[in-house]
């Protein structure tokens, strides 16, 4: 089970690393205006998003059940930090799937928001690590 851990470790840093640099990548998409940057960007932002984040993000998650159903299943409902970080967990999802869509609106030349939205988006999962590796290393809860 060490080897798990070990892994789903090892995919969840490799996912949030690309949660932390494709908002950058927005922020420099959105603040391009020449034609050969804004190309440039839409590859880096498809790859990244495609070719990294979102298997990282799956063997994560396929990782995380493995443990949870392995070892933690029988103590589930008396740790409140479990069901707290999966909630954060859950919101990640949610903030992966939107990063999905901007990728798609950057795509389509259809991007509303300007530098300093994404400067303050990329902010949001630095907050959930924190509270994810809080919760599961002090488990104040």
């Amino acid at each position: 089970m060490l080897w798990v851990k070990a892994f789903h470790v090892i995919f969840m840093v490799s996912w949030f690393a690309a949660l932390f640099y494709l908002p950058r990548l927005f922020v420099y998409h959105a603040s391009s205006s020449d034609e050969i940057s804004n190309e440039r960007f839409k590859i880096m932002e498809r790859k990244l998003f495609y070719g990294i984040m979102t298997p990282a993000a799956l063997v994560t998650a396929i990782l995380g059940f493995w443990m949870l159903f392995d070892y933690a299943w029988q103590a589930y409902s008396s740790m409140l930090w479990l069901h707290i970080k999966l909630v954060i967990v859950a919101l990640l999802f949610v903030y992966h799937f939107y990063c999905w869509k901007l990728v798609k609106l950057f795509k389509e030349d259809k991007n509303t928001h300007s530098h300093v939205y994404y400067r303050w988006f990329n902010e949001i999962p630095v907050f959930m690590l924190m509270g994810i590796i809080i919760l599961v290393i002090v488990k104040p809860l």
